[in-house]
């Protein structure tokens, strides 16, 4: 059972300093009229800014033990990160919350992020690297379905692209300081902590996404059950969000596993350019 580091030697972890036009956003229903795409993907949005924030602390505290081009890549993790949370920030504030329960749903994301941030360093970074790879997981899917958001405004679906984009871009830095900070573990007690992390990850997310876009769409005029059943069908049946993608999910819990093992920046290609052209 040996852990490799495989990160691309070429690859740089280049923040995109990039400001979205998110105005529609104020519209309602942004994801082509559908209240249960739109409910699902501003769940998602209202975990970023905060989950974002522990990330980049959760690679802050291991800073010190990095150096090369694993410190250049960490230094670019936590940029990228600190423009995310900006931009989703910045969605987030355009949601209706008179009509919406916005706040309530921050607050129950930061009570989840507070209870992370208090089981210690090495917690934060276990939550990081399996958030991580889910969310790498999610853009693969999103390259390979690029429909998602066909019938988004044109800066709102900008936005979740170049998203996904730099989350596939930078997959592997928490990962690689994960295997920095337990250099001196054996290899089962790193696969162990990580596969029970990842377990835990994937039980609470999926579950919190979930309760989060039906209270949202609660605010739509459905009812809690029907809520529930309407969103626990986007995410798992159509177009599946959680469901799409899962031979890259369960490659975790293969022996030896790196996210570079699947070297998908072709993908990406055309995105990386068109973002990379942005700012150039």
């Amino acid at each position: 059972m040996i852990d490799t580091k495989t990160t691309p030697g070429d690859l740089h972890v280049a923040p995109r300093d990039i400001r979205f036009d998110l105005a529609a956003v104020r519209e309602g229903h942004w994801l082509g009229g559908d209240p249960v795409g739109t409910a699902v993907f501003n769940a998602l949005s209202l975990t970023f800014p905060d989950g974002e924030r522990l990330f980049m602390d959760a690679v802050k505290n291991y800073r010190h033990l990095l150096t090369g081009k694993l410190l250049e890549d960490a230094k670019g993790f936590i940029a990228q990160e600190a423009i995310h949370s900006r931009e989703h920030h910045q969605l987030n504030s355009l949601i209706d919350r008179e009509r919406y329960p916005v706040a309530e749903v921050e607050e129950m994301v930061r009570a989840r992020v507070k209870l992370a941030r208090e089981r210690g360093k090495m917690a934060m970074l276990l939550s990081t690297i399996s958030l991580e790879h889910f969310t790498a997981m999610m853009a693969e899917m999103h390259a390979r379905h690029r429909d998602l958001f066909d019938e988004a405004p044109a800066g709102v679906e900008q936005l979740w692209r170049w998203h996904a984009m730099e989350e596939t871009e930078h997959k592997a830095v928490a990962y690689d300081v994960f295997l920095e900070a337990t250099k001196d573990w054996s290899p089962l007690r790193r696969y162990r902590m990580r596969c029970r992390a990842m377990a835990f990850v994937t039980f609470m997310f999926t579950r919190n996404i979930t309760r989060y876009a039906a209270r949202l769409l609660e605010a739509d005029g459905y009812e809690p059950k029907a809520a529930l059943k309407a969103v626990t069908r986007y995410v798992w049946e159509n177009p599946g969000i959680f469901r799409r993608g899962w031979k890259t999910y369960f490659a975790w819990y293969r022996p030896g596993f790196h996210p570079w093992d699947q070297d998908d920046r072709a993908q990406f290609a055309d995105w990386k350019a068109e973002f990379d052209a942005a700012v150039a």
